[in-house]
């Protein structure tokens, strides 16, 4: 059977990997940790989703609970089609990257491997309980690109480390005792959360006095500020460090809790079309309620479909120009869409350049798009990009400046699609004579968005 598998890597200086067989009755002694490790367990091929978890156990930055925090969760996910890659990490021993750096490789390993051990590269999430769900969240909130995982599980977490309530011995160990107050904002996970921030599973018990349940609950509302999906249970008692053993009174409840929450997202497909939309805060839905939901972007990738993986990489009062006030080519954003390698990429920039103190630059306007059409076209993917007339503005002035969107930006953006060969998307025609879209002037609602998204659904599927 595939799920009696196990597999073992090691890490001295890079990831090399080694196959074995386990016994069926369980699993081989544990390794010193002097080098990390990972053990993969397979799910029988029959029952294979493609989902992996990396698993990293806690253990207060001082050793580690490998067993009910981390093999003994295989089984559990196995039978539900999901590997589980157990880490043991290193201890930071007054290195904090030791432990961070040997779960960011774990991750980017499971996606690498994801042809051998038939995985999805984009399903790929991230579990830890106590230290390790600090350690988990660490990677959550920091980590970029193949290093970051695409959901996150955490059980009684260690997430700050703000002293007043925060592990004292987590602390301690991954910072040292007289830590700066700007590390220990860096490592305060609940004040690093962003909207690209992986949803999350977190639960804990409400008389845990070990990691107080404050860490836990603190963490979800900074992702439901974020507009990230979430879900947090607090359960009546257990204390701290139950993990998956029997004696943990609500553990049935808190599995069916997770089978029900993983079983609620579906992934992009490993063929999915990669689709990156470029913009401001139009773009990443300012102003709306839950833009993770209504952005253009996410209603685009409803209205496309699975076989479609549309990402927001919007950001907010960003220019085009990259003499404007707030560039958006030196954002990391633009890096992760470069990163990305969409196959379709919408562009839509240039309502913040119509501002007097940015325009005042606007011969370098069709040369800086040219600029991002040429970064995006050498990509291995080479998409087809589409460029997008900003959408309406009902200001003028000396801030955003409709006037100047119409009667220069969008002329400026035609020649360059002309230039190129490139399609031409008009949210600024189909966004006029409807004032009553946008609150602020400047912004569209929910409605405002749907609009948008059809107007690029159409271009893309014609």
């Amino acid at each position: 059977m595939r799920n009696k598998l196990l597999y073992s890597l090691f890490l001295v200086g890079m990831w090399c990997l080694a196959a074995g067989r386990a016994a069926a009755a369980g699993v081989p002694a544990p390794f010193e940790v002097e080098q990390p490790s990972l053990r993969v367990f397979l799910p029988d091929p029959d029952l294979a989703t493609g989902r992996a978890v990396v698993i990293c156990p806690g253990g207060g930055y001082s050793h580690l609970a490998v067993d009910h925090e981390g093999y003994d969760w295989a089984p559990y996910f196995n039978k539900q089609g999901i590997a589980a890659i157990v880490l043991r990490y290193r201890m930071p021993n007054g290195d904090r990257s030791l432990p961070v750096s040997d779960a960011e490789a774990a991750v980017k390993m499971a996606r690498d491997s994801a042809d051998v051990w038939g995985l999805n590269p984009r399903d790929i999430g991230i579990m830890g309980s106590s230290a390790g769900g600090h350690l988990a969240s660490t990677v959550a909130t920091h980590a970029r690109g193949e290093s970051r995982p695409d959901f996150q599980i955490l059980v009684y977490p260690v997430i700050t480390m703000d002293k007043s309530y925060t592990h004292i011995g987590s602390h301690d160990n991954f910072l040292g005792k007289d830590a700066s107050a700007e590390d220990e904002a860096a490592y305060s996970n609940e004040r690093q959360v962003t909207k690209d921030t992986p949803r999350a599973f977190i639960v804990c018990s409400d008389d845990d006095d070990v990691v107080v349940p404050a860490n836990a609950v603190n963490y979800y509302l900074a992702l439901n500020r974020q507009g990230v999906p979430a879900v947090l249970h607090v359960y009546p008692s257990g204390g701290h460090g139950w993990g998956i053993r029997e004696s943990f009174l609500y553990k049935d409840e808190m599995l069916d809790e997770l089978t029900s929450w993983l079983a609620s997202f579906k992934v992009p497909r490993k063929d999915a079309i990669r689709v990156a939309c470029v913009g401001n805060s139009i773009t990443y839905g300012f102003g709306l309620r839950n833009p993770g939901r209504d952005s253009y972007p996410a209603v685009l990738g409803r209205m496309l479909g699975e076989g479609y993986w549309v990402k927001n990489f919007g950001v907010s009062a960003r220019t085009l120009m990259n003499k404007g006030d707030w560039p958006y080519m030196n954002e990391q954003a633009y890096r992760d869409a470069l990163a990305f390698n969409p196959d379709i990429v919408v562009i839509k920039l240039g309502t913040n350049d119509s501002k007097s103190f940015n325009w005042k630059h606007k011969k370098d306007f069709e040369k800086d798009l040219q600029a991002m059409v040429d970064a995006f076209e050498a990509l291995p993917s080479h998409p087809d990009i589409y460029l997008c007339y900003p959408s309406k503005a009902y200001l003028a002035g000396d801030h955003i400046n409709d006037d100047i969107i119409a009667g220069e930006i969008i002329p400026k953006i035609e020649k360059v699609a002309r230039k190129n060969g490139l399609p031409v998307i008009d949210l600024h025609s189909a966004l006029d004579n409807k004032p009553g879209l946008f609150p602020d002037k400047i912004h569209p609602n929910e409605a405002g968005a749907r609009i948008m998204a059809r107007e690029v659904y159409r271009a893309l599927t014609e």
